[in-house]
């Protein structure tokens, strides 16, 4: 097994939880430019000290992965089963149902790996060439710990192709085209393959049960409304009326489906957000909510200032589909974006519209995507509800 030493003083981060070691922080690493991507390797300190066991490659800028503190640990079926049932207790604690998000990358002890559970079925992304190579190992402990009717392998991310991996999805088992699950008493049934991500959003789930509320009564406007999320949580919650916009017809047909799943009926509009809004407003249409909730605007920080502006332009048009007195959810899943630079672009944008905005509450992540105190990037959602209203 090939051993990495760092240069003096690079272990910090290490020995203060990181997980990650940077291709230029090893400092002696015989083999390490020949070796394989996703071979396991020991990582020393500078004086030869054992810091911990992880996998590595070195054709990228995250050389080494850590898996564990122990050097000299197999990692096999047995240690992933234990990560996993650590996983599994703390999901238990807090889901009635068994549908959430399993396994959170490098927060639950699992870097390259996400796992979301519908149920019996589970869907896994792998992400890196080390938990690529452990595959066999990780299926024997899904077996062992869950004896799931089926895995499904969403491949389909621009990481594994930096990493030199396949990108055509896999199934194990028993793999069903749509999944159904429960989130507080709503059903939806949602796409696997050709879906997006992992099938659904969980990370929001906790923010729907508090914000859902301010729908009561209400004309209800869900942007990036994927499989209807917000929009048929909002009924739920005693919305008058809900509409979803988003550019995917399927995702919009697993919308109305799962809206018909709970004897309710939703508006489906489909198309790019700022055309279908432009659209909304033209026809002299307003909403009592408007939930803005994009995927990641800004996945590199030199794209950070164009990104808050693609940000500032869909909050302007929701600002401008507002009812004189209306709630504004405004998310972000950027990691890049702190709360601090959505909640500027959300005034300045108010007080273009000249309209008084009252902060009422923000929140983040659910508790299924644990942070890792040592990893800002794994603290990457963030959402403010906003009431707007003129005079």
């Amino acid at each position: 097994m090939i051993e990495l030493k760092l240069k003096p003083r690079e272990d910090r981060r290490l020995r203060a939880g990181h997980l990650w070691v940077y291709s230029n922080e090893i400092e002696a690493a015989e083999g390490f430019r020949q070796a394989e991507p996703g071979s396991l390797c020991r990582v020393l300190d500078d004086r030869g000290r054992p810091l911990g066991l992880g996998y590595l490659n070195p054709h990228t800028l995250i050389a080494v992965r850590l898996l564990t503190g122990s050097a000299q640990a197999s990692i096999d079926a047995d240690w992933f089963s234990r990560r996993l049932e650590a996983a599994l207790a703390l999901r238990a604690r807090g889901h009635a149902t068994p549908h959430y998000r399993l396994v959170f990358g490098e927060a639950d002890g699992l870097p390259g790996l996400v796992v979301d559970r519908y149920d019996d079925l589970f869907a896994v992304q792998i992400s890196t060439a080390g938990m690529e190579r452990l595959k066999p190992a990780l299926l024997a402990a899904l077996q062992r710990v869950f004896s799931p009717r089926g895995i499904y392998f969403a491949n389909d991310l621009p990481m594994r192709a930096t990493e030199g991996l396949s990108l055509q999805d896999e199934t194990v088992g028993e793999v069903p085209e749509q999944v159904e699950l429960d989130e507080s008493g709503v059903r939806f049934r949602v796409p696997l393959a050709g879906g997006q991500k992992t099938g659904w959003f969980y990370d929001q789930r906790q923010n729907r049960d508090r914000w859902a509320r301010y729908a009561a009564g209400g004309r209800v406007l869900d942007v990036f409304s994927y499989a209807g999320g917000w929009a048929l949580r909002s009924l739920a919650a005693g919305a008058e009326s809900a509409t979803c916009i988003d550019r995917s017809e399927p995702a919009l047909a697993a919308a109305a489906d799962s809206a018909g799943l709970n004897g309710m009926s939703l508006e489906a509009l489909q198309g790019e957000a700022l055309d279908v809004m432009k659209r909304l407003r033209t026809d002299g249409r307003s909403f009592d909510v408007v939930v803005v909730d994009p995927p990641a605007l800004v996945k590199r920080k030199k794209d950070f200032q164009h990104g808050l502006e693609h940000y500032a332009a869909l909050n302007r048009a929701a600002i401008q589909l507002l009812a004189p007195d209306a709630i504004l959810i405004s998310c972000s899943c950027s990691h890049h974006v702190a709360e601090a630079d959505l909640q500027r672009v959300l005034l300045r944008e108010a007080r273009t519209a000249n309209r008084r905005m009252q902060i009422l509450e923000t929140g983040a992540q659910g508790p299924d995507h644990p942070v890792h105190p040592a990893i800002p990037e794994t603290r990457y959602l963030k959402g403010i509800v906003s009431r707007l209203h003129t005079g």
